[in-house]
């Protein structure tokens, strides 16, 4: 990535690992009956974006003291983050197989740190996210360490006063190293997400409590390294509004809020790697 410009190959690649990762999640849930897919499908994009063109951290020494931090605060999504890592090589892919089972490490939610490489909180509790990232961010200045924090929040989890009161903290005191992206794909567990809420217009929300705030397609990784390029240098924090679409890349589970909590069927598995133009997964 040059100055936000991604090419196509780099695009391409990114797509790729894009639709490899949503077809494992999808199997995985429908092996280990772990709900929550349609959230997982519509952050897959960002999560991908991050962790292969912005976050500096090594696999093999993921607890380095300047590594960037990355928290997913939408914590029902982990089932995409646990595969992203896994192919990343924070673990090895072959974890993974007992997924769900009594024992494993892997569930509905991240773990604590300890348990597992790349986990920087364990979330899943909505609303804490953006204040862990906060206070990261405002540590590096405190020990003079030189990295950036990230966060993916849902757009539900706007509803939380504490990521308000974050915000407010994090714009006074400048914090320039933090960024966030929302995962705006307009849902929420039980309806739609402005009408459960008044979040909308949420982009003005942002600007308005003092952060740099950019609107973006959720799914477009060249518009992703344009807002993340073009941030560089401002003293603020910045929010990243990226419209997405819960369920994306399977026709059958796009904007269905039924894929909240409904578990796919092995024909539904097959006719979603036939959509994503994948071989079934084992």
């Amino acid at each position: 990535m040059d100055g936000g410009i991604l090419a196509e190959s780099q695009v391409e690649t990114l797509r790729h690992a894009a639709r490899e990762l949503r077809l494992r999640t999808i199997a995985n849930s429908s092996k280990t009956g772990t709900p929550h897919l349609g959230s997982c499908l519509s952050c897959m994009d960002l999560l991908v974006f991050l962790y292969w063109q912005v976050l500096k951290i090594d696999p093999a020494n993921p607890r380095a003291p300047t590594r960037d931090r990355f928290i997913l605060s939408k914590g029902h999504a982990a089932p995409a983050l646990f595969q992203v890592l896994a192919e990343k090589g924070f673990y090895p892919r072959s974890w993974l197989d007992n997924y769900g089972e009594n024992g494993s490490i892997f569930a509905e939610h991240p773990p604590a740190p300890s348990h597992l490489a790349g986990i920087e909180a364990a979330t899943g509790s909505l609303g804490h996210g953006l204040p862990l990232g906060l206070g990261m961010a405002l540590a590096s200045r405190i020990n003079k360490l030189d990295y950036n924090v990230y966060a993916v929040l849902s757009d539900g989890e706007c509803n939380e006063g504490s990521n308000w009161e974050a915000a407010l903290l994090a714009a006074a005191q400048k914090v320039s190293n933090l960024t966030i992206f929302i995962d705006y794909n307009k849902w929420q567990a039980t309806g739609r997400s402005n009408e459960v809420l008044g979040l909308a217009p949420l982009a003005d929300k942002w600007r308005a409590f003092g952060w740099r705030t950019e609107e973006i397609d959720g799914h477009d990784f060249t518009a992703m390294a344009r807002v993340l390029a073009e941030g560089k240098g401002d003293e603020r924090p910045k929010a990243v509004i990226a419209h997405t679409v819960k369920g994306k890349g399977v026709s059958f589970m796009e904007d269905d809020n039924n894929w909240h909590y409904r578990i796919p069927t092995e024909e539904e598995v097959r006719k979603s790697a036939q959509e994503l133009g994948l071989e079934v997964v084992s």
